[in-house]
């Protein structure tokens, strides 16, 4: 899965550090795009002697590499703020010879390695500092806490922590069959059940309001498998296996799903790479690695 990077390990541990030369200083455009250089399916990052590193915000070490986000101090995370780059930026519309900028999904699909890990959790990190930059509660302007990862408002005291998102991926089973969807819009290959945990919700009823919402079948025997950070979404996602109860009838909720059918293992088609949760899962079932507990 994405995080699956040992021996390199993510230290996410917040400090007030200012970016150097030699450490990594990640931009991102208005629509979270970021700027990178790909060879062989390989993502580079700029350099702080590359882009303006005045004002960028410290996210996370890897291997003792240290990484930033340009302009995340100075309120211009949102990738409004080209005005630091060079004459040769500016002219070439702030982006380095080379680089090109590219959504997650892009690198997604073609990159490999623990630049993806670093490029969703940078994202992740850059959502909240674009969404956090005023007070929820009195809306004045916000400011980095130097002691933890926070934006603290000097208005009211007010403290904002980044946002975490819980959502469930549920392998439901019967039989010999794994219950496998399709999204309507998005991402356009196999899939299992999914969704966001509500207000008062334990994780374990998510699973069973989902799986009902989404195809109609009831289920019993819910268990944890694993769970996974996912950037893109700013989810923490939580796997779960369970069995359909009854006739296990599917009744899909088109506006959610364009498709759901229960498939035997040897069917199971899987995603193209290896980077989530879902195709784990999926994976881990057509082996015959999990099965039902009826």
């Amino acid at each position: 899965m994405i995080q699956d990077i040992f021996p390199s390990k993510l230290d996410n541990h917040y400090t007030d550090a200012e970016a150097a030369e030699q450490d990594f200083v990640l931009r991102m455009d208005g629509d979270g795009r970021l700027l990178v250089k790909i060879t062989d399916a390989q993502i580079t990052f700029p350099t702080g002697a590359q882009i303006p590193r005045d004002g960028a915000a410290y996210l996370f070490d890897v291997d003792g590499q240290k990484y930033f986000l340009e302009n995340g101090k100075s309120g211009a995370a949102d990738g409004s703020a080209d005005a630091g780059a060079s004459e040769a930026e500016a002219s070439a519309g702030g982006v380095l010879s080379g680089y090109e900028f590219k959504s997650l999904r892009e690198l997604r699909d073609s990159c490999v390695g623990k630049e993806l890990l670093i490029a969703f959790t940078a994202y992740h990190l850059w959502k909240w500092y674009r969404d956090s930059r005023f007070c929820g509660r009195c809306g004045a302007a916000t400011e980095h806490d130097s002691k933890e990862r926070a934006m603290r408002c000097p208005a009211c005291g007010n403290v904002i922590y980044p946002r975490i998102n819980p959502a469930v991926i549920v392998g439901v089973i019967k039989g010999d069959s794994i219950l496998i969807t399709r999204y309507r819009t998005g991402f356009g290959h196999n899939a299992l059940v999914a969704g966001f945990t509500e207000i008062g919700e334990t994780l374990e009823e998510t699973v069973a309001r989902e799986v009902m919402e989404e195809t109609g079948v009831r289920v019993k025997n819910i268990r944890y498998y694993k769970s996974q950070p996912w950037g893109m979404a700013q989810d923490i996602l939580t796997g779960f296996y369970c069995e359909a109860d009854g006739d296990a009838q599917i009744q899909m909720d088109a506006n959610e799903l364009r498709y759901a059918e229960w498939v035997k293992r040897e069917d199971v088609v899987l995603q193209p790479n290896n980077l989530s949760l879902t195709n784990e899962m999926m994976r881990m079932f057509r082996d015959g690695k999990i099965g039902g507990t009826t």
